[in-house]
């Protein structure tokens, strides 16, 4: 079992039961994991047990239940009656089919914070539609800004919908509501759809166009590709060197390092002239490698910066000092995130446990088992 004292973190001693799914919101329960909350598992019978390497689900506890049988809802209600939140990722009105929605739940806990993720939300044409990320962030126009140099659209993996625009979004809104019900005592529903998050992740962009400061013609603006100082080069070597010089300053230290003088450079923020500049540079950065450019460019105020292969990553000297990644249980894993100066975070176990009872936890939460 897990031992409060020893749990570490800004949320330790809150109750959190998450209804296990794929994709944002393990992601979420393992960032309020991390931070110290008591989160625990509820998974179909047999299907509860976990490999040590699925890092996504490490520092819970996990119940194995029959959410279709009487019983199984029972002991599910149970849980939500001692729980300070909730986090579930099925569709709309599959929860209120188990007998377990928010009218059901709020009812048993009035404090209750219940987190519902989805892509399209509780409500609209496209709730009860399949869906995954990619389709989440298409309909906001942030896959349409993601695009290759020969103009096909591309998929930024899954981060922008399930993580930043849905996981995220979860912790912040549960995060949120639970402040709230400190206050009120009343609990509430925090309807966190990917495609809401998306969008207001893109507000910069939306402000931005509407001081016309930015077209809809991709990789022709200020942060998409189209400007010479703020995108990636390939090296003599095959591998790749981000450059992010756009304050004046920057770009003058870019320059006087890379040995920038020609007069064209002159005309940093000249969009017509983007296109022979950007030539220039993707000439100029395949003279040397990537590391060789890094040992001239990175660490200055030019703004670059090596891009590290994603296993290559954890070897990088600034994330190796930071402690970025860290060992646990024998294998390399990311470290929680963000870091507190009192109340640290830390990873509360792996994710290879053994599923316990609904009575195992609720004695540890000291709360009687109802008849």
């Amino acid at each position: 079992m897990r031992d409060a004292s020893t749990a570490t973190g800004p949320l330790t001693g809150l109750r959190i039961v998450e209804f296990a799914g794929i994709g944002p919101g393990p992601f979420a329960a393992m960032m309020l994991s991390d931070m110290g909350a008591d989160v625990v598992s509820v998974a179909r019978p047999g299907q509860g047990k976990r490999d040590a390497r699925d890092f996504v689900n490490r520092g819970r506890r996990i119940v194995e239940i029959d959410l279709k049988s009487e019983a199984g809802r029972a002991e599910a209600l149970d849980l939500i009656a001692s729980a300070d939140a909730l986090l579930e990722g099925f569709r709309p009105e599959v929860m209120e089919r188990l007998g377990l929605g928010p009218e059901v739940a709020l009812k048993r806990n009035p404090r209750l914070v219940y987190g519902r993720m989805t892509g399209w939300g509780q409500e609209g044409p496209l709730a009860q539609a399949a869906g995954h990320d990619i389709n989440y962030i298409a309909i906001t126009g942030a896959l349409d800004s993601f695009r290759s140099s020969t103009g096909e659209a591309v998929s930024p993996l899954n981060l922008v919908g399930d993580y930043g625009g849905g996981a995220l979004f979860l912790v912040v809104g549960v995060l949120a509501a639970m402040l709230e019900a400190q206050r009120s005592g009343h609990g509430q529903v925090v309807d966190a759809a990917m495609c809401d998050g998306v969008s207001l992740m893109l507000t910069m962009f939306h402000s931005m166009h509407a001081m016309k400061r930015w077209t809809e013609t991709t990789r022709s603006n200020l942060l998409d590709g189209g400007a010479h100082f703020y995108r990636p080069y390939q090296c003599a070597d095959g591998r790749t060197i981000s450059i992010g010089a756009i304050e004046p300053q920057f770009y003058a230290e870019l320059r006087k390092l890379a040995g920038l003088s020609e007069e064209i450079y002159d005309h940093q923020l000249d969009r017509a002239k983007w296109p022979e500049l950007q030539d220039k540079l993707v000439a100029l950065f395949k003279t040397r490698t990537r590391d060789e450019w890094a040992a001239i460019l990175e660490g200055s105020d030019a703004c670059a910066a090596r891009v590290m292969g994603l296993f290559e990553a954890p070897s990088h000297p600034h994330l190796q000092a930071r402690q970025t990644f860290v060992t646990h249980a024998g294998h390399l894993q990311p470290a929680p995130a963000p870091r507190f100066s009192r109340t640290t975070s830390t990873i509360q176990g792996s994710a290879a446990v053994a599923p316990v009872t609904v009575a195992d936890i609720l004695a540890d939460w000291s709360v009687s088992v109802s008849s």
